[in-house]
C-alpha cells in the first residue's frame, strides 16, 4: 500500500540523475568566494564593518521552493549571501536537500521523506512556500556542494535521517572542507563533527561565555566556532564576549509568525536588521535575505563588490 501511494504521487517525467549541468558555467550576479580560508573571510568581512546574510534555507519565494538549486542560483542573481540547506537521506543512501521529516509540505510526494529511493524522489516536483508546484526537482547535497564552489557557502543542516559521516565523506571528495559550515545543536554534535572534519567551522547555539569556554575546553578551537546567538532578542553584550575572543556572532531573525522578520514585515521598519549588525551580529539568519541585505546596504553595513573576495558579474 505505502509503495501504491508513493506511485500516485510521482511526476510522470524523465528522471535526471543531476541536474548541476544546467548551472556548470553560468556564474552571474553575485559569488562569495572564501578563498580557501573562511577565517580570513570573515576577518575581512568584520574590518570592511560588514554583515553577512544567511539565506534560511536557500532564499525561497513566491515560485522558488526551499533548499532548490533554482532558489539559491535566482538568489545569488541580486543578494549575497550564504545559503544554509538541510540534508536528508533516501532509502538508498542519497544525500538530498530536503527539511522536514515528510515530503507533503514541499513537494509533489507522500510519506517519510526516508523511505524512498531517489530514483522516485528525483520524479517528484518541489512546491513553493504558497503550495503551488513548481517545475524544479529535489536537488542532490552533491550537485548543490559542487554548483556552490566559487559562488558561495553552504551552512548545513543535517536531518535525522543523515549521517555525519555520508555528509563529510562527499565533502572531502570535493575537497570542500574550507567553505562549509556544519551546523551543531549540542556540544557532543560539535565535537563530533570536528574529529570527522578538523578543518570545517561550526556553528554551535552558545548563550554564555561559560558555554564557550567548555567548547574549546572539549578540544573545538575558538576559530572553527561560530556562536549562533537565537532568535528571540538581540544581546550585544554576549555579541561582545563572542566577537573579542575571534568567534563570529549569527543572530536568526527566522521563525514562524512571531519571528523578527514578520515583525519587520508587519512594521516596516527594515532599519532593525542594520541596527542588529550595529550590535555586533556578523551574520544574521535570515527568511527575508534580499529584504535584510537591502537594509544593510542602506546602513553601510553591507560590503561591496570587489571586497572580501565577494565579485558581481555581469550577466551578458
Amino acid at each position: 500500500m505505502a509503495a501504491l501511494s508513493f506511485q500516485i504521487a510521482l511526476c510522470a517525467c524523465e528522471v535526471q540523475d543531476s541536474h548541476f549541468e544546467d548551472f556548470e558555467s553560468d556564474i552571474t550576479g553575485w559569488s562569495i568566494d572564501p578563498g580557501g580560508d573562511l577565517n580570513a573571510f570573515f576577518d575581512c568581512l568584520e574590518g570592511q564593518g560588514a554583515a553577512l546574510i544567511a539565506a534560511h534555507r536557500g532564499g525561497p519565494h513566491a515560485g522558488y521552493p526551499e533548499n532548490a538549486l533554482e532558489t539559491m542560483a535566482a538568489l545569488l542573481a541580486d543578494t549575497p549571501a550564504i545559503m544554509e540547506i538541510d540534508v536528508a537521506t533516501s532509502a538508498d543512501g542519497v544525500l538530498y536537500l530536503h527539511h522536514d521529516d515528510t515530503l507533503e509540505r514541499t513537494t509533489t510526494g507522500r510519506g517519510a521523506a526516508d523511505v524512498m529511493p531517489w530514483d522516485e524522489i528525483a520524479r517528484l516536483r518541489l512546491e513553493d512556500n504558497d503550495g503551488r508546484e513548481t517545475e524544479f526537482a529535489p536537488t542532490r547535497f552533491e550537485d548543490a556542494l559542487r554548483w556552490a564552489d566559487g559562488r558561495t557557502i553552504l551552512e548545513i543542516d543535517f536531518k535525522q535521517s543523515t549521517r555525519y559521516e555520508d555528509v563529510i565523506a562527499e565533502i572531502k571528495n570535493q575537497d570542500a572542507e574550507t567553505r562549509v559550515i556544519l551546523i551543531a545543536y549540542s556540544l557532543a554534535s560539535a565535537e563530533k563533527l570536528h574529529r570527522l572534519l578538523p578543518g570545517a567551522m561550526i556553528s554551535l547555539s552558545l548563550e554564555s561565555q561559560s558555554e564557550l569556554n567548555r567548547a574549546v575546553a572539549a578540544g573545538i578551537p575558538d576559530d572553527r566556532l561560530l556562536g549562533f546567538t537565537g532568535i528571540e532578542d538581540p544581546r550585544p553584550r554576549l555579541f561582545s564576549i563572542l566577537n573579542s575572543r575571534k568567534v563570529e556572532v549569527i543572530f536568526g531573525t527566522l521563525g514562524g509568525a512571531d519571528s523578527i522578520d514578520n515583525d519587520i514585515a508587519r512594521s516596516g521598519y527594515e532599519a532593525l536588521y542594520a541596527d542588529i549588525a550595529a550590535q555586533g551580529a556578523d551574520i544574521i539568519a535570515t527568511d527575508r535575505p534580499r529584504e535584510a541585505y537591502a537594509a544593510l546596504q542602506a546602513a553601510g553595513r553591507a560590503f561591496d563588490a570587489g571586497e572580501c573576495g565577494v565579485t558581481y558579474t555581469e550577466n551578458i
